[in-house]
């Protein structure tokens, strides 16, 4: 929202104690009605409450919970707190909004003190609601009334959302970083700061290959079908990926992985040499290099053939990387693990006990054809799950998602969370001194995927944007942000290309012109 646009309806935004100064003590000569709910999407329900509402008094005021509070549907709320008061504020039958911080409005009552206070007609079902009940009591307690508008349609805000969801990611983006005091210079400033802070990485590496082939048809006497091979690609992946992201983005990186004697482990090695990371293998002989080989027919993955041996690395081995660990020069520390065979409850007290002191420590386990907890990484200063990472971690598959990501922020003990909600963006989790009452301990962000190619990978390109931002300026939104951007572009392409800087400005630039109605 421009500034003009803003001065139009921050008027109206106000807190409870500075309404109750505006409109003085009952009794008053205007009379005073107050709604609350949480408008998440305001709809023809909402306008017709607050129509009626508007008629039976003169000043009215829309009152919306927090996004703290909202833990009803999952992905709630989605559109942020802000957002959902200026677009009440835009309603000219709106005189005031405040943003309830209480789970009620029971405290907010007492304070502004309205007249009456209004309640859809569908609250009157089946008796009254205790919470209802609640609400009537605190109107009653100094002279005020409880009504209830007419409504035979009921619409619901989750029920539109789910059906649709708004495309409001610049919207989002933009109240993030008014409401943070940030602007998209900080965001480009930020990327200056990310060359030459050292990266040690830790994890397994992945060859993932495509191979392309034509269908041919079906066997006549046995179900077996039939593909013509066109032609291979191989790529390096796994915690390879995040090495070289983290080095297309500026940062010197050493990287310590386990790879078998074949030919697939001489192609990585080149290619991560060629991308100018030190790589520091240890060469197992008893197992292959990873491979995980998709065959690719029209478009669509027709079967994917893995070559692999997940069996634990041997005493000796987790020996080596410990020392690795140890006396590798580092900012940042990344243990990306990908459960074939680094990374299990045996090595990783030992791999965790040799990161050196006063290194930023960074974590993302996967929960993919194989079983990792991010819960083993406890006490990281950033980690990075997914929604079905975390519901693993804490064996919970029913919360909605703001409190499983609380839950399993808390239980990590970790310094910042990202959560990554794949197509519905992420949600980022941080600790907020008390002092700090209007900081958000909890934000949200859109995907800025434009289309999606193909979406593995993605997460690895948050790693890495994330992680050297947060020890470059230690900003978690301004962190989350060129996550969420470099995952897009990642999103936006075929195989693992390493995002550049370049490629993070240019999504970052679609969506300022889009601020600017460009």
């Amino acid at each position: 929202m421009d500034d003009a646009s803003r001065a139009l309806v921050k008027h109206k935004v106000k807190t409870a104690q500075e309404i109750a100064a505006i409109i003085g003590a009952p009794p008053r000569k205007k009379k005073v009605i107050m709604c609350h709910g949480t408008f998440d999407l305001v709809h023809p329900g909402h306008i017709r409450h607050l129509l009626y509402a508007k008629s039976k008094g003169d000043l009215l005021i829309a009152s919306l919970t927090a996004d703290a509070h909202i833990a009803k549907a999952n992905f709630r709320p989605f559109v942020p707190q802000e957002l959902r008061a200026f677009n009440l504020a835009a309603l000219e039958v709106v005189d005031y909004v405040v943003i309830d911080p209480d789970p009620t409005p029971i405290v907010n009552i007492g304070i502004i003190k309205p007249d009456y206070f209004a309640k859809g007609y569908e609250y009157t079902k089946e008796g009254l609601h205790p919470r209802t009940a609640e609400e009537k009591l605190a109107v009653e307690a100094y002279g005020g009334e409880l009504i209830f508008t007419p409504g035979d349609i009921i619409y619901s805000s989750s029920r539109l959302i789910e059906t649709e969801p708004p495309a409001i990611a610049t919207e989002k983006l933009l109240a993030l970083l008014e409401g943070e005091g940030l602007t998209t210079a900080d965001i480009r400033s930020a990327l200056d700061k990310l060359r030459g802070i050292k990266v040690h990485i830790i994890g397994d590496t992945i060859i993932d290959s495509y191979t392309h082939c034509a269908m041919i048809g079906g066997m006549t006497k046995t179900p077996t079908m039939s593909v013509r091979f066109d032609r291979r690609e191989d790529f390096v992946g796994g915690a390879g990926i995040v090495a070289k992201h983290v080095a297309a983005a500026g940062a010197e990186v050493t990287f310590s992985t386990v790879l078998g004697e074949d030919k697939l482990a001489e192609f990585a090695l080149e290619d991560l040499k060629h991308a100018g990371i030190q790589c520091t293998p240890i060469i197992d002989r008893t197992r292959p290099t990873t491979n995980k080989n998709a065959i690719v027919t029209g478009g669509y993955n027709l079967l994917k053939v893995d070559t692999l041996d997940n069996r634990a690395i041997s005493e000796r081995i987790q020996g080596i990387l410990a020392e690795q660990i140890r006396d590798t020069p580092a900012d940042i520390v990344v243990f990306s693990d990908f459960r074939h065979g680094m990374f299990n409850r045996d090595t990783i007290p030992n791999l965790i006990a040799a990161i050196p002191n006063n290194v930023f420590r960074v974590a993302d386990s996967q929960v993919a054809s194989r079983w990792g907890n991010i819960l083993e990484f406890k006490g990281f200063d950033l980690i990075t799950p997914n929604e079905r990472e975390a519901r693993f971690a804490l064996g919970d598959q029913d919360s909605v998602v703001r409190p499983l990501g609380l839950e399993l922020y808390r239980q990590a003990a970790c310094k910042i969370l990202i959560l990554k909600l794949g197509e519905r963006g992420l949600m980022t989790f941080r600790s907020v001194p008390k002092k700090d009452e209007d900081v958000r301990a909890f934000f949200t962000l859109d995907s800025f995927a434009d289309h999606v190619v193909d979406a593995v990978g993605s997460g690895d390109a948050l790693l890495a944007y994330a992680a050297l931002s947060m020890f470059a300026g230690g900003n978690e939104v301004i962190a989350s942000v060129l996550g969420s951007l470099s995952a897009a572009v990642e999103c936006e392409r075929h195989g693992n290309i390493p995002v550049r800087p370049k490629d993070v400005l240019d999504k970052l630039d679609r969506y300022e012109r889009l601020m600017h109605y460009q």
